[in-house]
């Protein structure tokens, strides 16, 4: 399957992640935030950061197994009501803080708070199962931003 990660040049590279907290993750743990596709990618991006510019940033296609053993997935049932909120970030960063620090699997599929339809990756880079084999940069292009976005 291929995933997709939008990123400022500088970090497009290697598949690297800054352990930066987000709603899946707390401080130090090392995981890549993905979308299942471009536009989903797009609309994490600008919600996340509130702007955007269209200046230095590419898309990376990343390639992941198919294979199912390699799978976590988060239920919106198994979710708190106020899930989408950012109050419930300590709830979410504990189920992806489960997740990573058991090594319960290398990819945890959630659903995307801005679609609930629609799913984002998240890699676990540290996972022992994280390889060449089961996770790959297939490339990163240029990223066009349409200037109806700005």
């Amino acid at each position: 399957m291929e995933v997709f990660r939008l990123a400022k040049t500088k970090h497009t590279k290697t598949l690297s992640a800054s352990g930066v907290a987000a709603r899946w993750n707390k401080d130090n743990q090392f995981v890549l935030y993905t979308g299942a596709t471009r536009s989903l990618t797009t609309l994490e991006l600008i919600v996340h950061r509130n702007s955007i510019s269209a200046v230095d940033y590419k898309i990376m296609t990343i390639s992941i197994s198919d294979d199912e053993a390699l799978y976590s997935r988060v239920s919106i049932n198994r979710l708190p009501p106020n899930w989408k909120n950012v109050s419930a970030y300590n709830e979410l960063q504990k189920i992806g803080d489960d997740w990573y620090s058991n090594k319960k699997s290398l990819i945890l599929q959630v659903p995307s708070v801005i679609i609930p339809q629609e799913f984002n990756y998240i890699i676990n880079i540290y996972h022992p199962d994280f390889s060449p084999e089961t996770v790959s940069l297939v490339r990163a292009e240029d990223y066009f931003w349409d200037d109806r976005l700005f």
